[in-house]
């Protein structure tokens, strides 16, 4: 029998604090979404002030990340230099702000955050998930 890492609904919360300390440093109003290795949502929280589209937007970049085992700003940067191929794939979200997340060197999770200009969103991601190492 393989054995591997969980993500527990304490680490989604770790994570989704340090996401939101980033924010809230920032001023910047976001939706943060955590799901587990198979995509299902595990935690999520929305400033109030957040237009509510981005809930969803922050739901689909935490899965494209898991089910891709990729960052989200990698779709992104595909379509930007014109690999359109990637606005077919089921699930893509060509926008910064989903990435994986690790935990012993295997991929437990994915982050998605929503709400700010795309890079922000990466930003305010990349914090979260450091939060897990």
């Amino acid at each position: 029998m393989i054995t591997k890492p969980v993500l527990t609904l304490e680490d989604a919360k770790r994570i989704a604090a340090a996401a939101q300390a980033e924010a809230a440093r920032n001023g910047w109003r976001v939706v943060i979404a955590v799901v587990d290795d198979g995509g299902h949502l595990l935690y999520l929280e929305r400033d109030h002030q957040t237009q509510f589209g981005s809930v969803e937007t922050a739901i689909a970049k935490a899965h494209a990340a898991i089910a891709f085992l990729r960052p989200t700003k990698a779709s992104e940067d595909a379509v930007l230099s014109g690999r359109l191929i990637h606005l077919s794939l089921p699930g893509v979200i060509p926008a910064e702000g989903g990435v994986p997340l690790h935990l012993d060197g295997i991929i437990v999770g994915g982050l998605g955050v929503s709400g700010v200009r795309s890079f922000e969103d990466g930003q305010i991601a990349a914090a979260g998930a450091s939060a897990l190492a």
